[in-house]
């Protein structure tokens, strides 16, 4: 049989990344909160969490995409936001934070691990290529669980590379990851407010002008490019806090995605990352993603 391959491509990442941070409403429209400075826990647990890894993406979109929605036992959930339907887009990931009450966030964690969060579980490899994993990760009674599917929403019902228990445990999973994430897009009152993280990640590489003239920035910050990410990414990485990670803020807020940033007489390709109040240690967070 004929393995079909997957349409996720370089140039298409920044459509999809585009629809998939859309949310009911207006397209493009974003929420009238002001943004608000998370104090993060010494110990911040996270309940559950989604997120995509793996998949045919550029080294900057692996060590830079977010989570789609994250739920710590405070109550608080991040997840995306909506972002314009522009090219190019924002500089910034529009990322909300939502509060629920802890005895709600750890009851989702619960019923994730009902749902088939389960480390080492075996949810099989569908015949599609190029397809990100998506990965689930719940922690109820003291335990962490984690689960990775490759192709969750891709794969075809009737897949021949699948088992029948293999695609029942898809469909479960994919259903309450839709709850889930359903929840974030359709959240109304209260109104999320815009997070406002205590620290940010700038992946840098060597700008390569496009097709797309755009005018250079300053870079407000360290010199770039910064320390060595992991040796083969092209990227590396300069992380901020405290008030210079403000100025960085405000002025990613006036850039796009293909901005220049000028530091040390080059112009540099900078990819933003805020950090989550679980991820600590500044670059070091974010050596391990994929």
């Amino acid at each position: 049989m004929t393995r079909t391959r997957g349409l996720l491509t370089a140039a298409a990442v920044p459509l999809i990344m585009m629809a998939g941070c859309a949310r009911s409403g207006e397209a493009g429209s974003a929420p009238a909160a002001e943004p608000i400075a998370e104090s993060a826990p010494a110990n911040p647990v996270v309940l559950v969490r989604i997120a995509q890894q793996g998949g045919f993406v550029p080294a900057n979109f692996a060590y830079g995409r977010l989570p789609e929605i994250t739920v710590y036992s405070d109550g608080r959930v991040i997840s995306n936001g909506p972002v314009p339907l522009s090219y190019p887009g924002p500089a910034l990931p529009n990322l909300l934070v939502s509060r629920i009450t802890p005895a709600r966030a750890q009851q989702w964690a619960d019923d994730a691990v009902k749902a088939g969060v389960k480390s080492g579980a075996d949810l099989g490899t569908p015949g599609v290529t190029d397809i990100p994993d998506t990965v689930l990760t719940a922690t109820s009674q003291g335990k962490t669980e984690t689960v990775r599917v490759n192709a969750l929403r891709q794969a075809r019902p009737d897949d021949p590379y699948l088992t029948a228990e293999q695609r029942a445990a898809r469909k479960k999973l994919a259903a309450y990851a839709d709850e889930l994430t359903g929840f974030a897009d359709s959240v109304s009152s209260p109104a999320p407010d815009v997070y406002r993280p205590l620290g940010v990640v700038a992946l840098v590489e060597a700008y390569v002008a496009g097709d797309v003239e755009q005018p250079e920035k300053a870079w407000p910050g360290p010199a770039l490019p910064g320390e060595e990410l992991n040796a083969g990414t092209g990227l590396h990485c300069v992380a901020v806090t405290g008030a210079e990670k403000d100025t960085i803020l405000a002025a990613a807020g006036a850039a796009n995605q293909l901005t220049p940033w000028t530091s040390g007489g080059k112009q540099w390709k900078v990819t933003f990352r805020p950090l989550l109040p679980d991820e600590t240690g500044g670059c070091a967070a974010l050596k391990g993603a994929r």
